[in-house]
């Protein structure tokens, strides 16, 4: 194994009857990172983290952490812990003792057992909450609780379910760099179990896309949001705009594909192979379209109508940093585009029911042939 493959999955599938949870999934993790795994209901991603914690057995395949083929070692002699989106903690106990229970199992010495709960009580910030019971914390001070809990045995790998999902969102925020912070701290291994793509973005040194059992796409956070390898990743993660079309050229560097619904052609770098007259569709981002009131200046000079399409604003969602604009083109396909609120300046900006033009760089889209 790798030295900085911590955790290696091969070939895991999980059937429950006539239905299979988790499809032959094979997965390497690296020392130290936070990896996510995103998907949303149904897709296999906490089947999968159960299989990690040993709740449930694989069907087949093997599951080693640390060069040790975890397929007979029972939960509680893993060196796993996990830590639930309830964080399961002891209401008649004191936050220091439900952090000492695990410690106490193992019947470590009073004195090490003592050290090591001030440590991790020091590390999350909770030192002077350690004589308070669950029910006297707030829900953000409850999570740091469990996580220290989580994390006061030092284990290789902990595994962590929605762990910021009974949180508010300002707090979540705030508490996602809060456990960045810790981890690279204790340098363990994370493995995180989410359907908020934010929080995933957010967290992931990689994130794994998962879809009905299977992991469609790994890689960075970057990797994932601007090089989508599917239309399904494309769409599940952030808000996109797919445009179906045929190729109409293949270049060296360009594809031109014809699209319908647009009216237009799509000019785009060519970053996957196609033939002439493929299906494909064209992912954009809304944050990539530029919205303006008059046609770009080399359309209106005469040029050919690449990458560009009118249409008539009939929504405006203001949220704050940015608005979200829904534009109806003649074809009745609505096209979303997000514009950054940078000024204050409310009477320059386009309003509902005005004519606009749609228009995006060679570089903005994402050519997807399946």
């Amino acid at each position: 194994m790798n030295d900085q493959v911590c955790l290696k999955i091969e070939n895991i599938t999980k059937r429950f009857d006539d239905f299979t949870a988790v499809d032959n999934v094979s997965l390497d993790v690296q020392r130290g990172e936070i990896f996510c795994l995103l998907g949303g209901s149904g897709s296999g991603k906490t089947t999968l983290l159960r299989m990690l914690a040993g709740f449930e057995k694989p069907t087949s395949g093997r599951i080693v952490l640390d060069g040790v083929d975890l397929a007979d070692v029972p939960p509680f002699e893993r060196p796993v812990n996990m830590m639930f989106q309830s964080y399961a903690l002891f209401p008649h106990m004191t936050v220091e003792k439900n952090i000492a229970f695990g410690l106490e199992q193992e019947r470590l010495g009073r004195d090490e057992i003592h050290r090591r709960v001030g440590e991790i009580l020091a590390i999350v910030k909770m030192g002077n909450y350690a004589k308070r019971k669950p029910h006297q914390l707030s829900g953000g001070q409850r999570q740091r609780i469990a996580l220290a809990r989580s994390l006061v045995k030092r284990p290789r790998l902990l595994l962590l379910d929605e762990p910021l999902g009974a949180l508010d969102r300002k707090l979540r925020e705030h508490t996602q760099f809060e456990l960045l912070n810790i981890q690279k701290q204790m340098g363990v291994t994370f493995i995180v179990v989410t359907h908020d793509q934010e929080e995933a973005m957010t967290l992931s040194t990689r994130m794994g896309v998962m879809d009905h059992g299977r992991i469609v796409q790994v890689g960075s956070p970057s990797d994932i949001y601007e090089f989508p390898a599917t239309r399904f990743v494309a769409d599940f993660i952030g808000s996109v705009n797919l445009f179906e079309g045929q190729v109409q050229e293949v270049s060296a560097s360009r594809l031109r594909i014809r699209s319908e619904e647009l009216g237009c052609v799509i000019c785009a770098d060519r970053e996957v192979a196609c033939t002439p007259e493929a299906k494909v569709w064209a992912a954009v981002r809304p944050e990539k379209i530029d919205m303006t009131r008059t046609p770009p200046a080399a359309v209106a000079a005469g040029a050919g109508p690449e990458n560009l399409c009118r249409g008539v604003v009939r929504e405006i969602a203001y949220m704050g940093d940015a608005s979200v604009y829904l534009v109806t083109l003649d074809s009745g396909r609505v096209v979303r585009v997000t514009l950054p609120n940078d000024t204050r300046d409310t009477e320059s900006r386009i309003a509902r029911d005005e004519t606009v033009y749609l228009s995006w760089t060679t570089g903005s889209p994402v050519v997807l042939t399946e």
